[in-house]
């Protein structure tokens, strides 16, 4: 495995200098080149683009690496004792119904399918998501009202009775043909906001609840999430993006910190330790950019996002870093981020271990959300 890595970092060096001092060679030879790199590399050497390259370029080798270490070792990974899904019995009411529980239903009754939650943390509907897993498995999202009755649900995993003959496996095309036409915009005062139906998801607004479905465009456009909101719920919500409070952006951070593992581990993979020494990090790059009004993983400053982990003193043999910006929630920057290919590769990455989430307000309450992620 080494002699392959180091056959692939050799035909990457060839290549790249080919590229840039192919004609050098043609008309002055060796010496040439040597005279050419030398004097680009006193030029370049501080330019933070250059840092950022060569950074991307050891990401891609590893994530190479990775996949060729994974096409070696599968045969030789533990068994894993994975939970049982519960039954799920066709509801005789409501038919937007997930693990078995519908909105309406009591606290405890949720509670007598689920045990006890793992965590309940501020949502920007002004109530918590209460999450229920075994070990990120039959992962559920659950809002109760201030009667202990339920008010939204949301899942990753595959939890879902049919909706109408819709599960897991079904095609957008078919959601639409199934549903009426999905909502365009969602009145919230006397704002009409858009709604980004091309970003990968679909909202319907369905027997007095708006049920958003979300596709996964890398598995041809299937349902992967759903999310149901009561309409007494959604009324709560008085704007489109939550209230900022400290009490939210903790809220955000670790439900977005959730649904990843959730992702993870309904693809086999192991979850990620949250490294709460690391949150400073991610909180400031998140603050930076609605603070600067910017978006991208350069700061103004130059740094990448390797620079300010190593500023912050975070050691790390490989690491990652996913932005997203303006989302309502973690549940629609998570899944935005999921239809993203390069963001969805350090999510689904096997070997990092750890991550962190920053999440800040601009002056109009959009969110910013920095994901860090590393392996010691």
């Amino acid at each position: 495995m080494r002699k392959i890595g180091n056959i692939i970092i050799f035909i990457l060096i060839v290549g790249t200098l080919w590229h840039f001092y192919g004609s050098t060679f043609t008309q002055s030879g060796v010496q040439g080149v040597f005279t050419e790199m030398r004097s680009d590399f006193n030029e370049l050497k501080e330019n933070p683009k250059v840092i950022n390259t060569v950074n991307y370029i050891n990401e891609e080798v590893q994530h190479l690496l990775d996949k060729l270490n994974e096409m070696t070792s599968d045969q030789d990974k533990p068994n894993q004792t994975v939970p049982e899904q519960p039954q799920q019995d066709t509801p005789s009411k409501d038919s937007s119904a997930a693990y078995d529980i519908q909105l309406g239903n009591s606290r405890s009754d949720v509670e007598q399918q689920t045990g006890s939650p793992q965590r309940s943390s501020l949502n920007e509907y002004g109530v918590d998501w209460v999450t229920y897993h075994k070990n990120y498995r039959n992962f559920i999202m659950v809002a109760y009202n201030s009667e202990n009755k339920v008010a939204g649900l949301y899942t990753n995993q595959n939890l879902l009775p049919s909706i109408k003959e819709i599960t897991y496996e079904t095609s957008k095309d078919t959601v639409r043909s199934v549903f009426d036409k999905p909502l365009d915009s969602i009145r919230k005062g006397f704002v009409n906001y858009r709604l980004q139906n091309k970003q990968g998801y679909d909202m319907f607004h369905v027997d007095n609840k708006y049920i958003t479905i979300f596709y996964d465009k890398h598995e041809g456009n299937t349902v992967t999430a759903v999310q149901i909101i009561s309409d007494e719920l959604e009324r709560q919500k008085q704007s489109y993006f939550g209230k900022p409070s400290k009490e939210l952006k903790k809220g955000l951070e670790y439900q977005l910190f959730d649904l990843t593992n959730a992702a993870r581990v309904s693809r086999g993979l192991n979850p990620l330790t949250w490294q709460q020494s690391a949150r400073k990090t991610a909180r400031s790059h998140s603050t930076n950019m609605a603070e600067k009004n910017f978006f991208g993983h350069t700061n103004p400053s130059g740094q990448s996002p390797f620079d300010r982990m190593r500023e912050d003193n975070i050691s790390f043999r490989t690491a990652g870093e996913n932005l997203a910006a303006g989302q309502p929630s973690s549940i629609f920057a998570h899944e935005g981020l999921m239809n993203s290919m390069g963001h969805r590769k350090n999510i689904l990455k096997t070997n990092f271990e750890k991550l962190v989430i920053g999440v800040a307000f601009n002056d109009d309450a959009q969110p910013f959300y920095t994901e860090t992620f590393w392996a010691d």
